[in-house]
């Protein structure tokens, strides 16, 4: 399995691959990790974006995860409703954002 900063970069390229993803929005997503307590955000605002280790800003969404699971949504292979439903992934906040989010990385497993 890999390490949560490699999964971070993982997302970070894809983010930086597909600006459509940004869509002008304004959002601050929050991934927190069970298994060794790290946290980073992916912090957007307009066409400018960023991720950093840490609580930078205050999150619109908050998900919660095992890094076997945030490596899964990297891939796309991880179906976040399910996830949700099972307990496995929590969310804090914009479940909305949440769901763009889930969308932008299915899209990136059938980009591939």
């Amino acid at each position: 399995m890999a390490e949560v900063k490699e999964l971070i970069q993982r997302l970070e390229a894809a983010v930086k691959a597909d600006p459509h993803f940004l869509g002008g929005r304004d959002a601050v997503y929050q991934f927190q990790f069970h298994d060794d307590q790290s946290i980073f955000q992916l912090i957007i605002h307009g066409a400018d974006y960023k991720i950093v280790e840490g609580e930078q800003e205050i999150a619109n969404c908050t998900m919660i995860f095992l890094k076997e699971d945030f490596e899964k949504a990297t891939e796309g292979s991880l179906n976040g409703t399910e996830a949700f439903m099972s307990g496995r992934l929590k969310i804090k906040g914009d479940k909305g954002l949440a769901l763009k989010l889930q969308t932008y990385l299915s899209s990136l497993k059938t980009a591939k």
